[in-house]
């Protein structure tokens, strides 16, 4: 065990920790904290090299396996992630999809066995501070639910996490910045335009602006070339980008203690 803090995100795919944590990675590794990143799946349901979707017949698995655990490790040394630990489960797939009734998909794992495992990782690092999805996975993929459900198993064995977080996103600001990039003509993913609509700024406990990260962040993005479902998030404009991943928002899902020192910071009073 550690004695440095250490924050561990928990993500279901090869490039969620780009596009949702990566802002708060960078920042808390610049601060000499110990960055862990869980990834659950091998993302090998994601875009192939004939710009085919998992769901599609001849799609090239095999070739998604191998470039997005590439892909992975790049960016994640890119965002000031120290370790990268994959469980190898694989991916689930969007709901309604035929790979959602494999054996091995994510979505139908132990959840009490997968929540050990992890338990075993917190003591090992020193977890402090995990960070995963809400009980929607964000935007209702299996995987992301999954990843919820385990990690709400872990946190629950574990004596060490003193917090958990889920990145939410305010719908007035999710509402705001869908309509512009309508509006300029940009393609949005379907994490975007499928994600959580009832986030009430009420419900969101911590704001870290992560703004001097941003191109950092569009960079780390672009680093996951493969999944051309966010060709139009790399080249989109500073400012526009900005305004959805210059802020990351998070809810406290649990704390070991009471605190009201984390409204910008995820270790604040610890």
């Amino acid at each position: 065990m550690t004695a440095t803090k250490t924050l561990v995100c928990v993500h279901a795919h090869p490039d969620d920790e780009s596009l949702f944590t990566a802002g708060i990675t960078a920042h808390y590794a610049e601060l000499g904290y110990q960055i862990i990143l869980v990834t659950c799946t091998s993302g090998l349901l994601g875009i192939d090299d004939k710009n085919l979707p998992g769901s599609a017949a001849g799609h090239n698995r095999e070739y998604v396996r191998a470039t997005r655990a590439k892909e992975l490790q790049d960016a994640a040394h890119l965002v000031g992630i120290s370790r990268v630990v994959t469980l190898g489960y694989e991916d689930s797939g969007l709901p309604g999809w035929e790979q959602n009734s494999a054996p091995l998909a994510f979505m139908n794992c132990n959840v009490d066995a997968v929540g050990t495992t992890l338990a075993a990782l917190f003591a090992e690092v020193g977890a402090n501070v995990v960070v995963t999805y809400d009980e929607n996975g964000f935007y209702g993929h299996p995987d992301h639910i999954m990843a919820n459900r385990v990690t709400q198993n872990a946190v629950a064995k574990s004596p060490s996490v003193e917090r958990l977080y889920y990145p939410v996103m305010p719908s007035d600001l999710m509402a705001d910045f869908v309509a512009r990039a309508t509006a300029e003509k940009v393609s949005l993913p379907k994490w975007v335009t499928d994600a959580s609509v009832d986030i009430d700024r009420s419900l969101v406990s911590t704001v870290m602006d992560v703004s001097r990260f941003s191109a950092l962040k569009q960079k780390a993005i672009a680093t996951h070339a493969s999944q051309t479902d966010n060709a139009d998030l790399v080249t989109m404009n500073p400012e526009l980008f900005a305004m959805l991943f210059g802020t990351e928002f998070y809810q406290r899902a649990y704390s070991k203690t009471p605190s009201s020192a984390d409204s910008a910071d995820l270790f604040g009073g610890l």
